[in-house]
């Protein structure tokens, strides 16, 4: 018992490790990426960039790009709406839409009214 507390975290960690060590790095999305050109450490002649020779993302398309990233998720989908295919106009709030066919027709809830007379005493 004692010697499984020991032995599961080791192995979970080390699958963990491998899976971070044969990431294929061809599945990662690709970005316009950094600046640093065909830059090379010296010492063992690597590159320094994570995608050598890709240019910086600025001017027009950068930002053209950045405001087009969330628009599949913010936009609006709404369905028709069956209740106002009659529609021809919206005239606006409190005021009563123009629609197709027989027209409702809503009677005010007062016909008249009753003037009383002040009386002051």
């Amino acid at each position: 018992m004692k010697a499984s507390l020991f032995i599961y975290p080791l192995a979970a960690s080390g699958v963990l490790v491998a899976v971070v060590a044969f990431g294929n790095p061809a599945m990662l999305p690709q970005h316009p990426g950094y600046p640093m050109g065909k830059a090379t450490d010296p010492v063992h002649g690597q590159s320094l960039a994570n995608d050598p020779g890709r240019a910086n993302a600025v001017g027009e398309k950068a930002l053209n790009g950045a405001a087009a990233f969330d628009d599949r998720h913010v936009s609006q989908q709404l369905p028709k709406d069956e209740q106002n295919q009659r529609l021809l106009e919206k005239p606006g709030a409190g005021i009563l839409p123009k629609v197709q066919g027989p027209q409702i027709v809503i009677d005010p809830p007062v016909k008249e009214g009753t003037k009383v007379q002040a009386s002051p005493q």
